[in-house]
């Protein structure tokens, strides 16, 4: 700063007149060469956008802050790879998670700690320290002799830097499934000193040429980056409605009306041509006020995100806007625009004021009180002209009354811990006219209210070896059965029979169109059902009626649920596929889910393959005659595991790669490639058909030869 650069040199060379006249030279050098001090300061859009751009400036965090730092380090995503979906003469979707490692920096100075972190908005890690989604997390405070991160010096060997002096935040495996596999925004919590801190003791920590004064304005946090040092300590002062006065070889905030006034001074009139000239008084317009001053600023109830407090004033023609990276209640934040106007209002008079040559010492920044003239004054400007001292004034306004604000509302995420997973994988009939070429599981996970997402992994081999599947999908709904009322069969709607689960989510009524079209679909003990109406009865119970029983095929497990029976709302975007071999069918498959909350062994599940998804349905509608010569004709209806809305209202496709049925009629078994039979049998006989399926074949249906089915 050139005031305290010139002001040395000239004690040094002709004492202290000539410390004051360099002090002079020096402040209007200061106000050419680097203009207006408030425009170097920090800005908010510093803290709040997340860079990674060589050279970007590291700002030093005082109080508690949200920052978003660059990340000054990172490796290659890392791939996890697995397969979902597929059919006949169709493959399998691969689908794709990544982790990454990288580094955040957070303060170009030493930090205490670091609390909560947001991803893309969303609560990363809670105000206790836990992360909502799986990672590793370590902190380096920024000591100037932390050591070098053992993630980093792994990956960079010798040439690994320790990052001294600047605090930093690593992150090691952080699952990106959640964020679209990639790194998200990130902004922390920082806490470098504990509790507000005064703008002055920023300024001391700044500068060691900052001399203890009255303090400032307190706040709960402050970022320091910007042009200069000079720019910081002008955005300091600001933000306090005071100014820096010159103190020996150090500054001093002077801020009034704490800020007692130093020395009575009288007018001279002396002019540059020697002659009697009186100072002069000038009063700006009105309309060069602004209109309304907005405070932009970090508002700790808004979780330290950017808050507006403004306050306006008639007769002014322009809005002024002022960004302050600090962090401030919404009542100091509207006070300080309400004393910005009226510090703007008072200072519109400027008093010219000529002095000898003992006026010397009166540097900016001073209060002094003016003869004559009502109040006190601080000088804003002071020249050495013509052997004499040339002060320029303004009037020290009067503070106004406090008024109480509101920092507005914000949605904030709930800071809940995440729970266990809660995880089911199941087989179902296909729920499309894409016939599968192998068995498929259904898995889906859900947790308490804190929980998001968990890794899955699966195996074929009672967990001798795993495969990864990534990510699960979103959140289902998995409830369980508290009772059941008997009712009807598959074949009509079901108005007698009713259904209670429990289940921590809501359930909602569906239309006849709604129902068409795949709505209220559930599984419950290997039957599909759907809903129409879910009557709530408190406590997280429904009582599900109009009941649509045994669809695609699984009329053979109704009424087969007991209480305690998971109960699932099937929803495709909450479905992660597995597709297995055929060779899986009567086997079992264990899957995983490992999540925040699971542990190190995380959370498994076993799932039985009984090939639902790839048989073909149980023949329907058994016909037996016999004839005249005793021979028996037997005959059924074939039914497909595709073509269910039967849209050619002619027959259903056969959704095999041949027609084909096995029979057993007593203690014989014959195949036979159409829906029927003729031959000799006797009263009584017991007759199984099966039809089979390309992968497995389907459930029996079963009749008495002269009588009914079984």
């Amino acid at each position: 700063m050139a005031t305290l650069v010139l002001g040395t040199v000239g004690r040094a060379l002709l004492g202290p007149v000539g410390g004051a006249i360099g002090a002079l030279i020096g402040n209007r050098v200061d106000h050419a060469v680097l203009g207006s001090p408030g425009r170097q300061g920090p800005r908010l859009a510093e803290l709040s956008v997340q860079t990674s751009t060589y050279g970007t400036q590291m700002p030093a965090i005082f109080g508690t802050m949200r920052v978003a730092g660059p990340v000054i380090w990172a490796t290659d995503l890392i791939e996890a790879r697995g397969t979902t979906g597929g059919g006949k003469g169709r493959p399998g979707t691969e689908s794709y998670s990544y982790s990454a490692n990288f580094a955040v920096a957070l303060s170009g100075r030493a930090i205490r700690r670091v609390g909560r972190i947001w991803a893309d908005g969303r609560l990363l890690r809670g105000a206790a320290g836990d992360f909502k989604v799986a990672t590793g997390f370590r902190l380096h405070p920024g000591t100037e002799d932390q050591a070098v991160d053992p993630l980093i010096a792994s990956v960079e060997g010798p040439r690994a830097s320790a990052f001294r002096g600047i605090a930093y935040a690593v992150f090691e495996g952080l699952a990106l499934a959640e964020f679209g596999n990639r790194i998200p925004q990130l902004t922390f919590e920082v806490e470098a000193d504990a509790g507000p801190l005064s703008c002055e003791a920023i300024a001391q920590s700044l500068s060691p040429g900052v001399r203890p004064g009255n303090g400032g304005t307190m706040v709960a946090g402050f970022a320091a980056s910007g042009g200069s040092v000079r720019a910081v300590l002008a955005m300091l002062a600001d933000m306090s409605g005071g100014q820096w006065v010159a103190e020996g070889d150090g500054l001093r905030l002077s801020v009034p009306p704490g800020e007692a006034a130093a020395r009575m001074i009288r007018d001279e009139g002396m002019a540059a041509q020697g002659a009697g000239r009186r100072g002069q008084r000038a009063i700006a317009a009105d309309a060069s006020l602004p209109a309304s001053v907005t405070i932009a600023h970090y508002d700790p109830a808004r979780d330290y995100q950017i808050g507006m407090q403004r306050a306006s004033c008639p007769g002014g023609v322009r809005d002024e806007r002022r960004d302050l990276a600090a962090a401030l209640d919404a009542t100091t934040a509207r006070t300080m625009a309400q004393d910005r106007l009226a510090r703007l209002a008072a200072e519109r008079v400027r008093r010219t004021v000529t002095l000898g040559p003992d006026a010397l010492a009166i540097a900016p920044g001073t209060v002094v009180a003016i003869d004559g003239e009502p109040g006190r004054w601080r000088v804003i400007e002071a020249a050495w002209e013509a052997m004499a001292v040339r002060l320029t004034c303004v009037p020290i306004g009067h503070a106004g009354p406090i008024q109480p604000a509101s920092p507005g509302r914000i949605a904030r995420d709930d800071d809940r811990a995440v729970g266990a997973t809660r995880l089911i994988a199941f087989e179902l009939p296909p729920l499309d006219d894409q016939p599968l070429a192998g068995p498929r599981l259904s898995v889906v996970a859900a947790g308490g209210p804190g929980w998001r997402q968990a890794g899955l992994s699966y195996s074929l081999d009672d967990g001798a070896s795993w495969i990864a599947l990534g990510g699960t999908a979103m959140p289902g709904l998995i409830g369980r059965l508290v009772s059941a009322v008997p009712g009807g069969g598959a074949a009509l709607l079901d108005r007698r029979g009713a259904l209670v689960v429990a289940l921590a989510g809501d359930l909602a009524d569906a239309d006849t169109a709604a129902i068409d079209a795949g709505g209220n679909l559930a599984w419950l003990g290997g039957e599909l059902l759907q809903f129409e109406r879910a009557e709530p009865l408190g406590d997280g119970h429904w009582r599900l009626t109009r009941l649509r029983r045994g669809l695609r095929g699984t009329e053979a497990m109704i009424g087969g649920a007991k209480p305690g029976d998971p109960f699932v709302l099937i929803d495709a975007a909450s479905m992660r596929l597995v597709d297995l071999p055929p060779t899986m069918v009567g086997r079992t498959v264990r899957v995983l889910a490992h999540g925040v909350g699971d542990g190190i062994d995380g959370v498994q599940t076993l799932a039985a393959v009984t090939g639902q998804s790839v048989r073909p349905p149980a023949p329907v509608h058994w016909r037996c005659m016999r004839g005249a010569d005793g021979r028996v004709t037997i005959g059924w209806t074939r039914r497909s595991r595709i073509g269910w809305r039967w849209i050619d209202r002619v027959d259903a496709p056969l959704g095999e790669e041949a027609e084909r049925y096995r029979l057993t009629i007593g203690a014989r078994e014959e195949e036979v490639s159409v829906p029927g039979w003729i031959g000799t049998a006797p009263d009584g006989t017991r007759v199984t058909v099966r039809q089979i399926g390309t992968w497995a074949e389907s459930p029996p249906l079963i009749g008495i030869i002269g009588g009914e089915m079984e």
